[in-house]
């Protein structure tokens, strides 16, 4: 069976920054119990908002905004937990974890503790697609991966705020008119224009598309549309795309590099 790292590329340890929408969060906790499970140390982190994970998901969290001591921690809980995930504070109110500025996950990077960071770098306010604004998604410099996110249940629904985070500026960016259904074409368009969903990413950065959702034959026609038309316009700008279903097992359907054709 493919495993995630596998198809992700993911050898020698680094930071892997999540953006896009529709299944960041499912997708980060996965890849960490992958990476733990074969004995290497992960941290699961945001530059925005998270949900507070539960013990499955992250048995060992740190909550500070003070450097020194979330290394400290980490030192600590390194002990008995091969994944921690840490935050810069608690928001009780929403339930949420609230990240740290792209410079400190830098250097925690740099501090050698974890041989992986994951970082939910990008919101999406649960929908299954979205368009990033002027400031999002917020990725770290030392980013080595960066991957984009579709929920493709978002495919064929109207484009309102129902369905797509910040759907004006989907439509702006895509050319879609507003109330008109999801297109695969305009999917493809929000993953490669230079002002949709993969802004800001280090040049240096392998860059990857995961298609989440295919979980019928419908989303699964969608998803190889989408990944025709990848294929064909961001050949020189991506390294793979992924197209899964990580609510089930395994999550994994099909994959495609830009040397070939669907």
């Amino acid at each position: 069976m493919a495993s995630l790292r596998e198809k992700l590329l993911l050898k020698g340890g680094g930071v892997i920054s999540l953006v896009g929408a529709g299944g960041k969060t499912t997708l980060m906790f996965r890849l960490a119990r992958e990476l733990a499970d074969a004995g290497e140390t992960v941290l699961t982190t945001t530059t925005t908002k998270i949900y507070k994970p539960s013990k499955e998901q992250s048995p060992c969290i740190i909550i500070s905004a003070d450097l020194e001591e979330v290394v400290k921690q980490a030192k600590k809980f390194k002990l008995e937990c091969a994944h921690i995930t840490a935050a810069c504070g608690y928001l009780a109110s929403q339930g949420k974890l609230t990240g740290f500025k792209p410079y400190v996950i830098n250097q925690l990077w740099e501090t050698g503790l974890f041989r992986w960071i994951l970082v939910e770098a990008d919101g999406a306010a649960r929908k299954p697609l979205k368009a990033p604004a002027s400031h999002e998604p917020v990725i770290p410099t030392c980013s080595g991966w960066v991957v984009a996110m579709i929920g493709l249940d978002a495919v064929g629904k109207p484009l309102e705020d129902q369905w797509v985070f910040r759907s004006r500026l989907y439509s702006q960016i895509t050319g879609l008119p507003p109330g008109k259904p999801v297109t695969e074409d305009s999917v493809a368009r929000i993953i490669l224009h230079h002002q949709g969903l993969m802004k800001g990413s280090p040049s240096r950065a392998r860059r990857f598309v995961f298609l989440n959702k295919a979980e019928d034959e419908g989303a699964h026609k969608a998803a190889q549309k989408i990944g025709s038309i990848l294929l064909i316009k961001g050949h020189d700008k991506l390294e793979k795309i992924v197209i899964g279903a990580l609510e089930l097992e395994p999550p994994l359907v099909e994959w495609y590099e830009p040397d070939e054709r669907l």
